[in-house]
């Protein structure tokens, strides 16, 4: 009976999840292996490192062309990726998870302000309205001294660069977004290890941290759930609208309020919960006035 309800959600969906699931396990292993003392830059090369094998191996797999068709695209998509993972990276390690999260889904805020300023797109109303709504919920995150008697004591610096991971993650959504149709989900995966191994590699300099067996189990785990997250987002986006992706991938704040509680202890104060539901909501209303726009056609 399982199996079958299983089979009866569409494929998309299924991906959509998938994704979800993924992300939200590589959040609470990056956050994890921070703890043992590992350097940043050392924690992204040991993801990029898993993640460019299996790419390679899926790619060779399927015999099509490592190269991929528009390569100054992928070389671009890989390296705003490369930058939104180490922002993002930070602030997992910085911050406590769930704030950490709802964080990065400030997005929409960032793909609207894109296509207005890039591509001349008029910001409709209920962009809009998830503009108003995910701003007063980044204030209550970001600014809970003022309005709780439980200070949140979040670092700025953690913040920003929290805030500039969603900015380059929505650039590299538009950038996959693109590459879809005309490139296969390995391919594109492929590219962000390709930029990001030798980078974090360099970055690292002389800080290398010899890892015990448990942590580097741990590193290879961090970069399998990447990869899974990453195939699971590439095949949603081929197999379903943005919006309705988008939606489901709120699943991972769930998760990740969890795990949070379950690995570190972390009971999230009202102020998150408050500003964690605006920017949620505010993001459904976007989705759900992007849904209506399609219909509309």
């Amino acid at each position: 009976m399982t199996v079958s309800m299983f089979n009866k959600i569409p494929v998309g969906i299924r991906y959509a999840l998938m994704s979800a699931i993924g992300f939200a396990l590589m959040s609470s292993l990056v956050k994890l292996v921070g703890t043992y003392g590992i350097p940043l830059f050392e924690i992204v090369a040991a993801r990029s490192l898993v993640s460019i094998v299996i790419s390679y191996l899926d790619v060779k797999r399927k015999g099509i062309s490592i190269l991929g068709n528009n390569r100054k695209l992928l070389l671009l998509r890989g390296a705003v990726g490369t930058f939104a993972l180490v922002c993002v990276y930070y602030s997992l390690i910085t911050l406590p998870l769930v704030e950490a999260i709802l964080l990065q889904y400030i997005h929409p805020i960032f793909t609207a302000l894109l296509a207005l300023f890039l591509l001349g797109e008029k910001i409709g109303k209920y962009t809009i309205v998830c503009i108003v709504l995910s701003m007063l919920g980044l204030l209550f995150i970001a600014g809970a001294d003022l309005f709780s008697v439980e200070p949140s004591n979040l670092p700025p610096l953690s913040v920003l660069l929290a805030l500039l991971g969603a900015l380059g993650s929505s650039i590299a959504y538009v950038i996959v977004r693109r590459l879809s149709t005309t490139e296969d989900s390995s391919v594109i995966i492929f590219y962000f290890p390709l930029i990001a191994l030798p980078l974090s590699i360099f970055l690292l300099g002389d800080d290398f941290v010899m890892p015990s067996f448990n942590v580097l189990i741990l590193l290879i785990c961090v970069g399998v759930s990447t990869q899974v997250g990453q195939l699971g987002l590439t095949k949603a986006m081929q197999t379903l609208t943005a919006g309705i992706a988008s939606a489901y991938s709120y699943i991972q704040v769930l998760l990740s309020a969890l795990l949070g509680w379950i690995l570190f202890s972390e009971i999230p104060i009202l102020t998150t919960w408050i500003g964690g539901g605006l920017i949620i909501l505010g993001a459904l209303v976007n989705v759900y006035g992007s849904m209506r726009k399609v219909k509309g056609r």
